[in-house]
């Protein structure tokens, strides 16, 4: 990453170069269980005691706070040798359109994208994965054991993104020793960056070898808990 970086800052990056993908295998970040029993929509209901709240179709009953602290213990073990942290990246110089718009290496014309690449004169782009091994779990856990399969949801998503949030930091503290900036990570499917991008980005880092990444015919990402991105390199 530095070496990419700092030929980027000089002007060296030639195209074959910054198109060439780098795999990174990560450690584990630590987990967070605040941000598990958000992505699994546990925290209006953490707040209900039993014997309250709603009782229609949609309502799961939750576990006291002492219960539901232990059956998150339970299946964060139950993730052990189950995840991979993977990810897969390209640099790439960033040029303007005669409209202002970033050229990047897949056709583009976010709005959003193009406030958030302000001044910058690079990209990082890539898709990470924490594998198949969640998506597994899910499926022999959410219908029989429905708790378990909402905090294996939690735990995947809050898996990928603290991996990519690491990455992100880390872009960013090697852009920072090298007197560059580097922007928050923006995200196909967010604001008016379609997820119709997807086959591009994931074709220029070689996910699917790589990664074992694979898209459906809605663009959404196999394994599940993968996610694509772009950072900013000012």
């Amino acid at each position: 990453m530095r070496d990419i970086l700092l030929s980027l800052k000089e002007g060296k990056l030639d195209k074959d170069n910054a198109l060439t993908p780098n795999h990174l295998e990560l450690s584990a970040p630590p987990v967070n269980r605040g941000e598990i029993l958000r992505y699994a929509g546990f925290p209006a209901a953490v707040l209900r005691k039993k014997g309250e709240g709603k009782r229609d179709e949609s309502y799961i009953e939750v576990p006291t706070d002492e219960e539901l602290a232990k059956r998150l213990d339970e299946v964060v073990k139950l993730t052990e040798g189950n995840l991979t942290y993977r990810i897969s990246y390209v640099c790439a110089k960033v040029d303007r359109g005669t409209d202002g718009y970033p050229v990047l290496p897949f056709g583009q014309h976010s709005s959003n994208l193009k406030t958030n690449l302000e001044n910058c004169r690079g990209v990082i782009i890539f898709a990470a994965t924490v594998g198949a091994g969640i998506d597994r779990l899910i499926r022999r856990y959410e219908r029989t054991q429905v708790a378990t399969g909402l905090l294996l949801q939690g735990i995947g998503a809050e898996r990928v993104e603290s991996m990519v949030d690491a990455f992100n930091e880390d872009v960013k503290r090697i852009a920072g020793e090298l007197e560059m900036k580097a922007h928050p990570r923006y995200s196909p499917g967010y604001g008016d960056l379609p997820i119709t991008v997807q086959p591009d980005i994931l074709k220029l880092v070689d996910a699917e070898r790589r990664l074992g990444i694979t898209l459906n015919e809605s663009y959404l990402m196999s394994p599940s808990k993968s996610v694509t991105a772009i950072i900013g390199i000012e």
